[in-house]
């Protein structure tokens, strides 16, 4: 089994909000293709620095269990492409691990 986290942006790299629409259609989306997801609604904040310049952000993190195959990947790498463009980033962090029930 993988575990999926989606790091959703609450503002895009120009600092402005992110229509809560867009969210709500990456939830919609997930649902459609695995039948659900757990929404952690309480906001993180990250702050780093590059090119001498500080960036900050606040996200909120979508997750989603999946059985072990290569076509959920493959599907989570076009989503991030999308996601990027549509969340107006730079890049969409989605992160996998392997995870066991008990």
């Amino acid at each position: 089994m993988r575990e999926y986290e989606l790091y959703v942006p609450l503002h895009d790299n120009e600092g402005h909000m992110i229509d809560g629409r867009k969210i709500a259609g990456l939830k919609r989306c997930l649902i459609s293709q695995f039948g659900g997801f757990t929404h952690f609604p309480q906001e993180g904040e990250g702050q780093w620095e590059t090119g001498g310049q500080i960036f900050r952000d606040q996200i909120v993190i979508l997750r989603v269990l999946t059985g072990d195959d290569e076509k959920t990947a493959i599907w989570f790498q076009k989503l991030k492409r999308r996601l990027a463009t549509a969340f107006g980033q730079r890049s969409f962090l989605i992160t996998v691990r392997e995870t066991k029930t008990v």
